[in-house]
């Protein structure tokens, strides 16, 4: 496609927007136009490290840890709302204000550690989408990472024809994954009663809970779509004035709370339907994706492993493609220089080489990942309550006090379990 026919497809977006904002448009016709950056952040929130951390918490706690996930989910919520309210507000992402208004030193050691959880992310989604190639396929592993790199490659090659064929596409997959699930939960029989309880009742009872707690909230909550956000809401639709940053930011706050609440229910049938089948069934070791595949086959039948897989390629092969996107926003943002997409995505592809090749248990890896996520998190949580709470920056969009005291609270949490955990990792060698 030319870059007048891209530019075509941009405005013919613009104009829609322009209808909403004037009211000409009203209800879901109104909403389309805006509809499309928090279903990629939500991506990150359904990745293939849920999978890994939703179900060991699910067949070893059975529905325990709803809760978590309930909670987690909210925060996403909050946190994703603020950062797409900030590319709105300012224009930029908040990797390029992080580097505008802190010392050089500051900036690049938030990059360094922004990076490492870029990796991890690329790390467990590379893992999950070359698993389920692997099952549901029979295609060996490093094969399979292969295959992986092509099609998220693949899938990062539309934005050549523009923002929505992408945003498109990938929407479209968080809805699959969430069918897949509606499958699940249907197949799998959860006792609803038990799933409404512990889902608003706190539980933490055990070392082990813990730990995958915070790598719940590790895998929930994700730093990379944290500056990734504020990447995608900052130009997509130009506000000739404060009162329509206004205007676009409620769409936005809409968006969210749709995207969000889809992977939000996604992460909840996950671990309901390991506590329902597995749990229940006393299979509570469950610890990988593989032995869950192979264990949902005599207990649900193919049917409902076939599915499972398919919404784990889903997961991998989206998220995947998200995760390169907000890496190029990170290094851009705090660096200021980019490297082509094929250089990122091969770099980023080394790490899940070597674990397949070590033959390294996939799923222990992806728990791993997301704990390292939940220690780097408090980072671009801090900065972006930071940013948001200061008027020169976000103007008539500036934070609430309520909004920075609730930002803050979802923080203060995030660090409480990172220390919590830390001590009992050092207290246990």
């Amino acid at each position: 496609m030319s870059t007048s026919e891209t530019t075509i497809k941009a405005n013919k977006t613009e104009l829609a927007a322009r209808g909403a904002l004037t009211k000409q448009r009203r209800g879901l016709p109104a909403l389309l136009p805006f509809i499309g950056p928090a279903f990629i952040a939500a991506v990150a929130y359904v990745d293939p490290g849920n999978y890994a951390t939703n179900i060991q918490s699910g067949s070893e706690f059975g529905y325990k840890l709803l809760w978590v996930v309930v909670a987690a989910n909210l925060m996403a919520m909050l946190i994703q709302s603020m950062s797409a309210k900030l590319g709105i507000a300012s224009g930029k992402n908040l990797p390029e204000l992080c580097r505008e208004h802190f010392p050089k030193w500051l900036s690049f050691t938030l990059w360094v550690f922004s990076e490492i959880a870029a990796m991890g992310t690329d790390l467990a989604e590379f893992l999950g989408a070359t698993l389920g190639l692997n099952l549901l396929f029979h295609i060996p592993m490093l094969v399979g990472t292969v295959i992986t790199g092509i099609a998220t490659y693949i899938i990062l090659a539309l934005d050549r024809f523009g923002f929505r064929p992408l945003e498109k596409l990938i929407a479209s997959l968080v809805i699959l994954i969430g069918i897949c699930y509606l499958a699940e939960t249907l197949l799998s029989h959860p006792v609803f009663g038990q799933v409404v309880y512990h889902s608003f009742v706190p539980w933490l009872g055990s070392k082990s809970a813990v730990l995958l707690a915070v790598g719940v909230i590790g895998a929930t909550v994700m730093p990379h779509v944290v500056y990734l956000h504020s990447g995608l809401t900052q130009n997509r639709i130009t506000a000739r004035n404060e009162a329509e940053k206004i205007l676009i930011n409620r769409f936005s706050i809409k968006e969210v709370i749709i995207a969000m609440s889809i992977a939000g229910l996604v992460n909840l049938s996950m671990m309901y339907m390991a506590a329902s089948v597995f749990h229940a069934t006393g299979h509570t070791g469950i610890a990988d994706i593989t032995t869950a595949y192979q264990t949902l086959t005599p207990l649900l039948g193919p049917a409902a492993a076939a599915v499972f897989l398919v919404s784990l390629l889903a997961s991998g092969f989206s998220s995947s493609a998200v995760g390169t996107m907000a890496g190029q926003v990170i290094m851009q943002g705090f660096v200021g220089f980019t490297i082509p997409v094929w250089v990122r995505r091969i770099v980023t592809m080394i790490p899940t080489v070597i674990i397949v090749a070590l033959n390294v248990n996939p799923t222990a890896t992806l728990i791993l990942s997301q704990v390292v996520l939940s220690l780097v998190l408090p980072m671009p949580v801090i900065t972006l309550i930071y940013f948001t709470k200061r008027r020169d920056v976000m103007g008539a969009l500036v934070n609430r006090r309520t909004t920075t005291w609730l930002a803050s609270a979802c923080a203060a949490v995030i660090l409480f379990l990172n220390l919590f955990l830390i001590y009992q990792m050092v207290g246990s060698l």
